[in-house]
């Protein structure tokens, strides 16, 4: 025997079966202001829709008010550590205390139009995505369509003046803070480490930029070093280092890629940081497992509250913010 799936309630039944207008229904659920309803009406309408499990439409609300109560983040490329996936928690739930969800999508990786088009098509009050995912066709669609676009990852800040907010992570500034640390510590001769592949190419090369600007000025000079994420491929650095001659200090670009120099030095030979001086990035657990433990830059948030006023600012307003919402902040450990 075939069972026959119920139908979601509507208003329609809640007005029956409390003896009122669809209207009144309306005005009771939606805490309509200026509407006179007596409290009896309004508490038997509550509690007659929580019986029947009634749950408003996204789309019909969406058309009444004007706009979506939803703020879409395109799942990126990087992720920047565990305390960017905190922050990312902590926006939802501060977005929800003021009346909007947060709707993390990971579709296809599409770029320009064809992308916009697929994100439109949610009805969104805002999209939140990597700027390298955005052409200026594709902002002027989901402006026409009443959408703000909100362009986070590295260097967010190139689409500035496009109508378009940005949140900036700072990868310049990681790097330039394990410039510094490297400086106060008496390294002069210092490399770095560049990954290959190129969405984690564009992140290291800004690190990279970072590191050269706060140690240039001191008279510091930096190598630049390309790896894969492999052993094979750290072991193979570090013996170019040992025929050139050992660099005083190394960042090696984020805490994993420092993971795999760590055991390839150690493997040759070389004492860490006697020898040669490492510094990672991101600050995951793996530094605190690694011997010894391994320095690392961590992205801290700052204000999430602000942040998301922020956003919400740039929503209800139709405005632009720019934001760089992360400090970087060296963790100084063994290495």
């Amino acid at each position: 025997m075939t069972s026959i799936r119920p139908r979601p309630a509507t208003i329609t039944d809640i007005a029956k079966r409390a003896g009122v207008s669809t209207a009144t229904v309306s005005y009771v659920l939606n805490d309509a202001p200026g509407s006179r309803i007596p409290e009896s009406t309004r508490t038997r309408v509550r509690s007659i829709a929580d019986e029947l499990g009634y749950v408003p439409h996204a789309s019909a609300r969406s058309l009444r008010k004007g706009s979506s109560d939803l703020v879409l983040y395109v799942q990126m490329d990087v992720v920047h550590g565990p305390l960017a996936a905190e922050f990312h928690h902590q926006l939802t739930l501060r977005l929800r205390d003021m009346g909007y969800t947060l709707l993390q999508y990971g579709g296809e990786r599409h770029r320009g139009v064809k992308a916009a088009r697929t994100w439109a098509a949610m009805r969104p009050s805002a999209v939140i995505v990597e700027h390298e995912r955005l052409t200026p066709a594709g902002i002027e669609l989901l402006r026409k369509s009443d959408i703000q676009v909100i362009a986070t990852g590295v260097a967010a800040e190139a689409v500035k003046g496009e109508g378009v907010s940005t949140l900036n992570m700072d990868d310049v500034g990681v790097g330039a803070r394990a410039g510094e640390h490297l400086l106060g510590r008496g390294y002069r001769d210092l490399a770095a480490v560049v990954p290959r592949g190129n969405v984690l190419r564009r992140i290291g090369t800004l690190r990279l930029r970072g590191l050269q600007e706060a140690v240039g000025p001191a008279g510091a000079t930096v190598r630049s070093q390309d790896m894969d994420w492999s052993p094979e491929s750290a072991a193979e650095v570090v013996r170019t280092w040992l025929d050139e001659g050992l660099p005083e200090a190394v960042f090696g670009y984020n805490d994993e890629f420092s993971g795999l120099l760590l055991g390839a030095l150690q493997d040759a030979g070389v004492r860490v940081p006697d020898q040669t001086a490492l510094v990672g990035a991101d600050d995951v657990m793996l530094c605190r497992m690694l011997r010894p433990r391994l320095t690392s830059v961590r992205l801290e948030p700052q204000s999430i509250e602000a942040t998301a006023g922020e956003i919400i600012r740039a929503v209800t307003e139709r405005t632009e913010v720019h934001l760089s919402p992360w400090t970087p902040v060296l963790v100084r450990r063994d290495t």
